[in-house]
């Protein structure tokens, strides 16, 4: 029999069960206390003593489970000193107290369920963004068969707008492929014939093939999955401001009780000190707190997973950032049109626009988004077609036009030139407007920085974060001149998951850190950082 069969639905039932416990005991506790009380005003003391024991008797079995659970993870927290109490209550008939108690631990662990709610749970964010299936070249057709089936050499065929499988090598056709999934840069890439291409990126242009180099768990993709698993493991669980002050305070209340109990030989003494003991600020207030400051976040843009991550901010000294959707808006945009002698740069944005009209691709969004800016009227392009990794060419007011790459064959003129340099030091994409076969001007088009990104970086060093330093999968070049203008300490390029989960680790190692990233490449950082930030304008995964 399949054992994982039964695990899964053994796990999510468990799950089910213990997310309805919080709630369905604070129903019972509240419901007892209230009835109770009637029964007391009518005068039926018999009543309600024995409607607040079902309700004290009732809260024992999961504050128990509770109790076991945290000291199995080395954590000794304030619910031992209610459980205590509510024992006490129930030996000695003072049922009152004890439902009293049992309501206020009903009502923080219900708080603190609806916070550990808020998760955006992300493996599974990763684990709907794997393939589960490809198409497989053979002798005899192309059929889809199961990942797990893939085997080194195999040819594969990866269609429009699907995620490569595995790690292979191109072969025929050129691929133009969107690996911000893994790199974080917004930017497309195209991979020539023989180019190694990495499992999880995004085939944005045509149909290719792809050369098996690796099978489903030996490519890139299982392997980001595996470490974000792996760095969520190894985070130390974060231990609540009450209970590191129920650290000391159960020792001191337990010696107080048996002080009691050993001077007046008296039970009801020992289990009123307990009753007074009950930390019931810590038990209620705290999550009371912890679930309004989530509630505040929430309403500014800020969803939280737990209460754990919002008392440790405040102790975090070191931030880590991303680059690309973190430090910049994540979208290219045009950063300056150069026109060819005779041309006014203006008619080149606009007559690049008119064609990129009809274009989805995120490159021509961003050229005609330029155009409305400065009030450029377009016009109606005919005839427009598009080659993936080459770009769009079509008919505007009578002239063939193409904007995208585009070869000249001998020497490119000057101003072409000064446009390769420059784009090679700025980082930037170059689309090429060619009239009748010749280039005429070129848009360069870049992912800004976000207008509030200095002056946030100012504030959170005024916060108290000592150290800011940027972790990003681009070139060196242009990720340190970002650093140079937003005055980061320092900068790592060049990274793969793997190496960013390297650095949180190491700066970790010297304080508490925070983490903030935007996208699946972020993800094991993310899990191992001490506090980890998805920024949710590209969709994150924490």
């Amino acid at each position: 029999m399949n054992r994982s069969a039964l695990t899964t639905p053994l796990r999510s039932s468990t799950g089910a069960v213990a997310s309805r416990l919080e709630p369905a005991l604070l129903t019972v506790t509240a419901a007892a206390l209230t009835a109770g009380g009637a029964a007391w005003l009518t005068g039926d003391e018999g009543l309600a003593d024995l409607l607040w024991g079902l309700g004290t008797l009732l809260a024992v079995p999961p504050a128990v489970g509770w109790v076991v659970a945290a000291l199995r993870r080395g954590q000794a927290g304030v619910d031992l000193i209610a459980v205590l109490a509510l024992g006490g209550t129930l030996a000695v008939h003072e049922y009152l107290a004890g439902v009293l108690i049992a309501l206020m631990l009903a009502t923080g662990r219900t708080l603190e369920a609806a916070a550990r709610r808020r998760a955006s749970h992300d493996l599974s964010a990763l684990l709907e963004h794997a393939p589960r299936s490809a198409r497989r070249r053979t002798a005899t057709g192309v059929s889809t068969v199961p990942l797990s089936e893939v085997a080194t050499g195999d040819l594969l065929v990866v269609g429009p707008g699907e995620v490569v499988p595995v790690d292979g090598r191109v072969e025929g056709a050129v691929a133009k492929l969107d690996e911000s999934v893994l790199t974080g840069e917004s930017l497309s890439v195209e991979r020539p014939t023989g180019d190694a291409v990495r499992s999880g990126v995004v085939n944005v242009g045509g149909a290719f093939e792809l050369r098996a180099t690796a099978t489903e768990q030996d490519s890139t993709y299982a392997g980001v999955v595996r470490l974000a698993r792996q760095a969520g493991a190894g985070s130390a669980p974060v231990v609540r401001l009450a209970d590191r002050y129920a650290a000391w305070f159960l020792p001191l209340t337990l010696a107080a009780a048996g002080t009691a109990w050993l001077l007046s030989g008296s039970a009801v003494r020992a289990v009123a000190v307990l009753v007074v003991a009950t930390p019931c600020p810590l038990l209620l207030a705290a999550p009371v707190a912890i679930v309004s400051g989530l509630s505040r976040a929430s309403r500014l843009g800020v969803v939280m997973r737990d209460g754990g991550a919002l008392e440790n901010l405040g102790r975090a000294r070191t931030l880590l950032l991303d680059k690309t959707g973190t430090l910049t808006c994540g979208r290219p945009r045009v950063v300056d049109v150069v026109a060819a002698s005779g041309w006014q740069s203006t008619e080149v944005l606009r007559l690049a626009a008119s064609l990129d009209q009809y274009s989805p691709h995120v490159l021509a969004e961003a050229i005609v988004d330029s155009a409305h800016e400065r009030k450029l009227v377009l016009s109606v392009p005919s005839d427009v077609t598009e080659e993936p990794g080459r770009g769009a060419s079509g008919i505007v007011d009578g002239h063939r036009l193409s904007v995208g790459r585009f070869d000249v064959s001998g020497a490119r003129p000057p101003w072409a030139r000064a446009v390769d340099s420059r784009a090679i030091l700025d980082g930037a994409a170059v689309a090429w407007l060619a009239v009748d076969g010749w280039p005429v001007g070129a848009v360069l088009l870049r992912d800004p920085l976000r207008h509030d990104a200095a002056r946030t970086l100012r504030h959170l060093r005024t916060a108290g974060i000592e150290r800011l330093l940027m972790l990003t999968g681009d070139r060196a070049e242009p990720a340190r001149e970002v650093g140079a203008i937003l005055g980061l300490d320092d900068v790592r390029a060049g990274l793969d998951p793997a190496g960013k989960v390297a650095v949180v680790q190491a700066e970790r190692a010297r304080a508490v850190t925070v983490m903030v990233g935007d996208g699946v490449n972020d993800a094991p950082a993310l899990a191992a950082a001490d506090i980890g930030v998805a920024m949710g304008a590209r969709g994150s995964t924490a």
